[in-house]
């Protein structure tokens, strides 16, 4: 190996990968920016919206409890009726906000119909082929059997039985170390930040 030769490793994925994450992520607190900053929602908004917002953050709240990322399978709690509660807890969030934040001219419904479509046609298709083949390779036939029987989004009326974490309830220190705290902190802020303008409490 010359000294012109690249090295290839790991760290390069990682970096990359890392680079993306926090891109979406920025882009979702920009969002919330644009919705903050030009809200004018009524009392009706809040109503219509905040079940949305409610469901979304308890979900993802139950979901954070018994997430221990690609280390474990989790097919318990949540994870038996749909593969990505994480992500359906974050689609109800938005919509849930995205209809609390009236804007001019009705912006924040294009901005939700925007926000839907790169969901459903972009964000998911991604997720799906990416991060099904990972856990695939990680856990074989037994994420292979999952797949097939729990959807990846819309819940399955009845609970899938299988064997991967059996008995493993909601636990404090996964939900603290996927930070889900935060998300609950910035709803709730949201949430508030809104209620004060629809009802004219300041």
């Amino acid at each position: 190996m010359t000294a012109e030769t690249p090295v290839a490793g790991p760290s390069h994925g990682f970096f990359a990968k890392t680079g993306i994450s926090m891109a979406r992520v920025s882009a979702v607190f920009a969002l919330l920016a644009v919705l903050a900053y030009w809200a004018r929602p009524e009392p009706l908004d809040i109503w219509v919206g905040l079940p949305l917002v409610a469901a979304g953050g308890l979900l993802r709240a139950w979901s954070a409890g018994y997430l221990l990322k690609t280390r474990q399978l989790a097919v318990t709690g949540p994870y038996a009726f749909t593969r990505n509660p994480l992500y359906l807890g974050r689609l109800l969030l938005f919509t849930g906000f995205a209809v609390m934040a009236t804007m001019p001219s009705r912006a924040n419904l294009v901005i939700l119909a925007g926000g839907l479509a790169i969901f459903f046609f972009y964000y998911m298709p991604r997720k799906e082929r990416i991060e099904c083949e990972r856990l695939r390779q990680t856990h074989g036939e037994e994420y292979t059997r999952y797949q097939a029987a729990v959807p990846a989004l819309v819940p399955r009326p009845t609970p899938y039985r299988g064997s991967s974490d059996a008995g493993s309830g909601w636990q404090w220190s996964r939900f603290s170390r996927n930070r889900e705290y935060m998300m609950l902190i910035l709803e709730a802020g949201l949430v508030g930040l809104f209620a004060v303008r629809a009802f004219g409490w300041a």
